[in-house]
């Protein structure tokens, strides 16, 4: 079993899990140590527990319960398979109202209502969105808990009090997006619970979190490359992005071209307006 951390956070971590076990390979015993979620992207495995049996196959979901254990097969599938775990602190599961059976019910097949989020988590991952990884955990559990449940979670609308906490967050995330800033932190800030700051935050700015944070960087950025020298490795460090190839990505999804196009376009070079996106690096 290969495992990588995608994100450590005292209330959330998130793991890729990658087993190339066959059917030629003896079941092994696991046993989950907290609540977690883990989305099948690739391959099967059996899950035997508390005297049921579940196949998980693509678009699946494992959940586990602390202490319980599992017996994890491989029977029917050689190309093993791979996960995207979350992983949650007791005090982010009280906030989700998760306790009791519905961490018991050992797993769920692909869902709709689950599977476009399980995959908006695996590009997540990867670096293809700008969507926080713990935002997107949060979002998942949430939505499979109601759904173990039976409930419906009206939109509803904000209250003026979280309306004000909201914009004197953003404005709060707006003046430190250099600094490193995850929703706990964010949520403490606005002295809200992460999935309620996230759901209200979302519906009073229409983003979430981490993309406000992220499109306060690029604005940053922007300025930065327009208005000096400095090397594109200083300013994506200066404005908060900790790695140089994320802020290129970032930054190219966003504006349509390199920040060193960028800077020459700013500089009155208009004819890269007109250039392929391939031609502006």
């Amino acid at each position: 079993m290969q495992v990588r951390t995608l994100l450590e956070r005292p209330l959330l971590a998130a793991r890729d899990y990658r087993c190339e076990a066959g059917p030629s390979d003896r079941p092994f015993v696991e046993c989950f140590r907290e609540h977690s979620i883990s989305y099948v992207r690739r391959g099967s495995f059996g899950c035997h527990a508390r005297g049921e049996r579940h196949e998980l196959v693509a678009g699946a979901f494992l959940i586990g319960h602390p202490g319980d254990e599992y017996l994890c097969t491989h029977e029917h599938h050689a190309g093993g398979d791979e996960c995207l775990s979350f992983h949650f602190a007791p005090a982010l599961i009280d906030g989700l109202d998760g306790r009791g059976a519905t961490w018991r019910a050992g797993a769920l097949p692909p869902l709709p209502e689950l599977v476009v989020l399980g995959e908006l988590a695996q590009a997540i991952a990867e670096g293809r969105s700008d969507v926080g990884l713990d935002e997107i955990g949060v979002l998942v559990a949430q939505r499979l808990l109601d759904l173990l449940a039976g409930r419906v979670r009206p939109c509803g609308k904000a209250s003026a009090r979280d309306r004000g906490r909201v914009v004197e967050t953003a404005l709060w995330i707006d003046a430190n997006a250099a600094q490193p800033i995850d929703l706990e932190t964010a949520a403490a800030a606005a002295g809200l619970g992460a999935f309620h700051f996230l759901r209200t935050f979302g519906r009073v700015l229409g983003v979430t979190p981490h993309q406000y944070l992220v499109r306060a960087r690029l604005r940053r950025a922007a300025r930065l490359l327009a208005d000096g020298d400095r090397a594109v490795t200083d300013v994506a460090y200066e404005v908060g992005f900790g790695d140089v190839s994320n802020f290129v990505r970032t930054f190219g999804r966003a504006a349509g071209m390199s920040p060193r196009a960028f800077r020459r376009a700013a500089r009155g070079e208009r004819k890269i307006f007109q250039e392929s996106p391939d031609a502006r690096a």
